[in-house]
Order: structure tokens, then sequence, then C-alpha cells
């Protein structure tokens, strides 16, 4: 400390002495924030309240939010929402990320409101593609017209601590949702006090201290969570229903790389509630439990099936991995395979193979089991799994092209199973196939399952996810190999490869694996995978949109 006497006033019992004070001291209360945003590409996060134009009656509303979240965003939210009033509109985050306090209060403001939350871009009415919300196309008053796409949509940093928020919560396949670690920043700074003292007795006494001036004396960073922001971290998640694995999923990459998480890993933590499928866009709001078939809504409630008897099951042996599902699900099971048919249809036109579960070294013998049951017959074989075992998937993937099958993504559903065990042990039949219908929508294949997807003759889907999976360095020649070998190439692979990529694999649009060359066609709106083979002896009457041997529809260019 240098004291700098300003002036002394000799007293009967008493001096006055007034002094400056300077000291350097860390200033700890600082902003959590994203590496990236020391060069922010995006100015500060705004919102507008947009209205569909791309209906005639009762359109959708929504809040677009845009941008870098900074320490006054959760005000400017709060003046939004005071604006609407008591309407519970979705809030749909288009965000690089920002400040994580700042995030953390977004995120208690929209819960304690209800709102939904989505990732979505938003694009005015009128606006050219590159200022895609032109302040000329924002209303004065009332709401803008517009619409949302998920196409490269992201939600990333600190923004999916505000998506969190959301009372429910969408993405797509399409869109990105990406964390990585926390940069702490604390500064340092110098600051200048005025200090009066009173000499009583030869003794110094402080009677007031005035604040004169401060500078900036450097700074310093941290990625390491001290336990106060681990604490605020983990209590906030616990506050929001998301699972504490998402603190590993930012821990696992640095501030100067994301991991995007998949959706099916989006969904198990609780970062995300619920998919939305093609035909459904962010900003649509969520659907009431009666809500009519029309409703511009997503979530629509899938109709109660009958009380029927009970369908038939597959007799292979491999249904014993089923066995263990029980009315708390565990959060991986081991692939296992279903002979499955539709209700609507008879023979062999609609029956496929239903490949649900993690890859594990005994998949091979599983598969090899049912494929063995049904003998010389060409079944689809529907994948849905976060990958496993690469040896394993290996195996999987030349069975498949020895017996010459085609196979799809889709997810499986079983009359009157629940949503989070749509393969229910109670509609396992006890002979025969099981009824059941697939759907392509918010069904994926990530990691080493699309080793197994690239193996199909054909190999087609519809709107499902597609993860990539990078090799490691002992792993890489068996990889590429196996690329050689099922006719993908590897040089094509490696250049779309990102360069981040995480343990579920990296999500890619079906136009880019169609490029690829991991898929090569795509299922059309109105079909479904393993719907589309009819047998040879099938009736015209019966549903079948494509006879044997159908030609693969090539990918559309329009995705979401």
């Amino acid at each position: 400390m240098r004291f700098a006497v300003s002036f002394l006033v000799k007293c009967l019992f008493s001096r006055l002495l007034l002094v400056f004070l300077l000291l350097t001291l860390p200033i700890g209360a600082v902003t959590s924030q994203a590496a990236e945003e020391k060069k922010a590409a995006q100015p500060p996060m705004s919102f507008i309240l947009v209205r569909s134009f791309l209906c005639r009656e009762n359109c959708p509303e929504w809040i677009s939010a845009e941008g870098r979240i900074t320490s006054d965003t959760p005000a400017r939210l709060r003046k939004i929402l005071k604006k609407i009033g008591g309407r519970k509109l979705p809030v749909v985050f288009r965000s690089e990320g920002g400040d994580v306090d700042a995030a953390y209060a977004m995120g208690r403001i929209i819960r304690k409101a209800g709102l939904e939350t989505a990732v979505g871009g938003t694009r005015l009415k009128g606006c050219p593609v590159g200022d895609t919300r032109c302040e000329a196309a924002i209303a004065k008053d009332g709401a803008s017209g517009g619409y949302t796409y998920s196409a490269g949509a992201y939600c990333l940093s600190a923004c999916p601590l505000a998506l969190a928020g959301g009372a429910s919560r969408v993405s797509s396949q399409w869109a990105f949702i990406g964390v990585h670690q926390i940069t702490t920043v604390y500064n340092k700074v110098r600051v200048s006090y005025r200090i009066e003292y009173k000499i009583v007795n030869g003794k110094k006494k402080e009677i007031s201290r005035k604040e004169v001036g401060r500078k900036v004396a450097g700074q310093s960073s941290s990625t390491k969570l001290g336990k106060k922001a681990t604490a605020a971290l983990t209590a906030y998640l616990k506050e929001m229903g998301v699972s504490e694995d998402v603190i590993g999923l930012m821990m696992s990459a640095t501030p100067d790389n994301i991991n995007i998480v998949p959706a099916a890993e989006a969904l198990r933590t609780g970062l995300i509630t619920d998919m939305l499928s093609y035909n459904e866009w962010p900003g649509m709001p969520l659907c009431a439990p009666d809500a009519a078939a029309e409703a511009l809504c997503h979530g629509h409630p899938v109709a109660e099936a009958p009380l029927a008897a009970k369908a038939p099951v597959s007799q292979a042996p491999v249904q014993d991995a089923a066995a263990d599902i029980s009315e708390t699900l565990p959060r991986t099971r081991p692939m296992d395979f279903l002979l499955m048919y539709n209700g609507n249809c008879q023979e062999e036109c609609t029956q496929w193979i239903s490949a649900d579960g993690d890859i594990t070294p005994e998949t091979p013998a599983r598969l090899k089991a049912m494929l063995t049951t049904l003998g010389e017959r060409k079944l689809p074989v529907v994948l849905q799994s976060n990958g496993g075992d690469m040896d394993a998937a290996f195996a999987m993937g030349r069975m498949i092209r020895a017996a010459g099958l085609e196979t799809s993504i889709g997810r499986t559903q079983l009359p009157n199973c629940p949503k989070l065990d749509p393969r229910c042990i109670a509609s396992i039949g006890k002979s025969g196939p099981t009824e059941g219908e697939v759907f392509a929508g918010r069904a994926y294949c990530l990691s080493t399952c699309t080793l197994v997807l690239m193996s199909g003759t054909p190999r087609i889907v519809g709107y499902s996810a597609i993860g990539l999976v990078r090799p490691t360095t002992a792993e890489y020649t068996r990889f590429f190999a196996y690329f050689d070998e099922m006719g993908v190439s590897a040089e094509t692979y490696e250049t779309m490869m990102p360069a981040t990529s995480t343990e579920r694999g990296s999500i890619i649009l079906p136009s880019q694996a169609l490029e690829l060359g991991i898929i090569n066609g795509m299922i059309p709106y109105d079909e479904e995978p393993g719907y589309h083979l009819c047998g040879p002896d099938a009736k015209e009457s019966l549903r079948c949109p494509r006879k044997a041997e159908a030609e693969t529809v090539p990918a559309a260019a329009s995705v979401n």
C-alpha cells in the first residue's frame, strides 16, 4: 500500500489526515463464458415475436431467440414475456452460447412461465438468405410473419442450459446441440481510494473511504470447475430435470471445441424431451392429449390400440434379451431381434426384422440364430441402436451382405406398449411373428450401427438420425478395409468427418449419407421402413407400396 498525504490540520485534540489508497484486487465475481466469445460472431441475443404465415387459421406463434447470451439477455427476455402477457409461447433458440449465469437465469424464467423451448432458426417473410431476421420484416406492433427451420440450426455452449428451462424441449435430427467446458475468467483490477483519517492521541482512525478510480491490471482464466461452480451447475441441472451426465459431456470437450450431442443422447440425458419428425417444425406447441389429428402441434397423441388377443411372436431364441425389461428401463440393453408384421397385411409383404439395442460381442450370434430360423426368406433388417462393439458390427454387416438383405432405420412400436418401452414384453406373443408398426421419424442408428447399416443391399432410410463414428488409430486399417468390402468410399468418408466427434458419433443428414454411400436410397414421405417389400405372391389388394426388387428412391433435396 502507498499513502499520499493530502493535507494535515492541527487541532487542539486531534489531527485530520486525508490520504489516497491504491490497491490491486482480484475481482472474483466473474462471468463464466465460452472461449469462442472472445471473438464472438453473433450479436447479443434479441427476441422477436413471430407468427407462422404457412397456415390460414389458428397459426402458431413463437418467440425467436437468436444471438449471443449476455448479462443483460435475461432482462430482455422478461421484457418480451411482459409484452405477451400470460400467453405460453414456445421459445425457439439459435445461439452459439455465452454467459452461463445469464443462461441459468433464462432457464429459470422460462420454467417459471411454463414455456416450451426448441432448437431452430427463424426466417421472417421477405428477408434474404444472409439476413433471415432482417430489420425491415420486424413488425413494430404484434407478431412478424415468418417460419422456422431445423437444418443447420444450433444451440451451443451455454445455450443448452437456457434450452433446458423448457417445460418441454425439442429438437430435430437436422439441428445441433453442443456443449463444452466452461471457461471462468478472473479480472485483476487496481482500485484507488480516497481515505479520510482522524488521529486522536497519536492513533489513526479511519472515518471515510471513497473509491476514486479503477484500472484493469490483468486477466487470467481457468477451465477447472471449482466447488461453487460445480455445485451451481449440478443444482441447476437437477432443478431442470436434466441428468448430471451432461457435465461429463461438457468436460470431455475443450473450450475451443464442441461436443455435438446426438439426438438419442440428448433424449436420454433430458436436454430434450422429444424429437421433431420430418413434418413437424420448431415453434409448434406440444399437442394437448385431446388434440385433433389436423392440429398444428407436435407429438400428436397415439390412438389407443384395441385390447385384442396378444399378437404372436417369433420362435427365434434371440427373444431372451427382452425378458430383462421391467417397469424401470435400463439406459442401455443388448440388441435383440424380433420378427415383425404389420396388422394391415398378410403373407410376406410387410414383415421385417426389428433390430433394437446396443451391439455387443454376442449380437452376431443372435442375428445368425434369427436368420437360421427364417431360412431363405429375405426380410428387411430395421435398425435402431446407439452402436457398440465394432468387431461385432463388422460381423453383423458381413452376415447381412452375404444374405443379401435390405437395411434401414426405424423404431418399432408394439400394440399397448408405453412410449418409453415400445417393444414391451407384454405385447410379444409366444409363437410366430409379432404384430406392430415401424416409423422412421425419431429413429436413430449411431456410431457402429452405421457400419451395419451400410451392409444392406439396398440400404435405404427415411427421416431418421444417422451418426458417423471415427475410428481410433488401432482400428483404422480394419475400419477402412470393411468400407472397401461394402463398396463405400473411405476417402469421401474421411473428408466429410467433422473435426470433432463424440462417443456416439456425429449426426449427418440423409443427403450426406447418400453422398458417402452409407445409404443408396431414400424412403418416400408416405412410406415407412420395412413396409415396401412385397412377396412375389402378394395380392394386389394388400397394402404394398412397391413390389419385390423395387428400385431405391433418390434422396430428395428438401429436408425440413
